[in-house]
């Protein structure tokens, strides 16, 4: 009897847990914080890629005993986590890079959000993060995409780059999955990548370094893909002039 008692009474405890389990984001549920300090914004010749931001963005908590947290929009600030983070150390980090327009009637257009929230999806269950329901993290980037409105460029070759992020912000050492994700976004208003604007560019063709291989994590958009990368990037730029490398992994 008491081994039954027990038995019902950890049963009760679990319910519990898991009755206040948020295992979706809920858009319905989302605070937004409108910014009383808009800025300046800067005309479209001067825009450097990623150097500007608009004014608000987009954040969702996840833990391991709740799940996901309501979502919430308030003003561009920065994130204040212990030294002790996941991200920092063990890169338990993944992002995505999309792209808003303005059409001719001034309505934002997404370009193929379905596929972006698809690898981010990969992307962060690859890294042993939680999955998530792509409709309902898309419908917060929507809302954070009206409220900015203003910052949409609606001029021919500029966008919104949309910057979707998940971090690990376990306050912890140890390799092990993050028990708490941040999943934020942040908009910036973009012209041309590349200094030489929109013109054609020069890639070197790299046989020595290798950004990806069999087993690894090519297919996901992970910060450790990138890292690697700029001292084969400068050496490429500084030798043979060339804007970008060009991975041949096994030529």
């Amino acid at each position: 009897l008491a081994r039954s008692k027990n038995l019902l009474t950890r049963i009760a405890r679990n319910n519990r847990c898991c009755s206040t389990y948020q295992a979706e984001i809920d858009p319905k549920k989302m605070v937004v914080t409108v910014t009383g300090n808009p800025k300046d914004k800067q005309s479209f010749e001067d825009l450097k890629f990623g150097k500007s931001f608009s004014d608000h963005m987009l954040e969702i908590d996840w833990d391991a005993e709740k799940g996901w947290h309501d979502p919430k929009i308030s003003p561009y600030h920065f994130f204040s986590m212990s030294p002790a983070a996941t991200a920092l150390h063990y890169g338990i980090e993944c992002f995505e890079g999309m792209k808003a327009y303005k059409d001719r009637e001034g309505r934002i257009r997404m370009f193929r959000p379905d596929k972006n929230m698809a690898r981010l999806h990969h992307s962060m269950t690859r890294l042993a993060m939680p999955g998530f329901n792509a409709d309902g993290f898309l419908d917060c980037l929507k809302t954070l995409l009206r409220l900015d409105e203003s910052w949409v460029p609606d001029k021919e070759g500029y966008s919104i780059y949309i910057r979707p992020t998940a971090i690990g912000t376990s306050p912890y050492l140890g390799v092990e999955a993050a028990q708490h994700i941040k999943l934020y976004a942040i908009l910036s208003p973009v012209g041309p990548y590349y200094k030489s604007g929109f013109k054609p560019v020069k890639l070197f063709a790299d046989t020595v370094h290798t950004r990806a291989w069999p087993g690894g994590v090519g297919n996901a958009k992970v910060g450790g893909n990138y890292g690697p990368t700029i001292l084969p990037s400068q050496i490429a730029a500084k030798k043979h002039d060339a804007n970008q490398v060009l991975w041949l992994y096994g030529a």
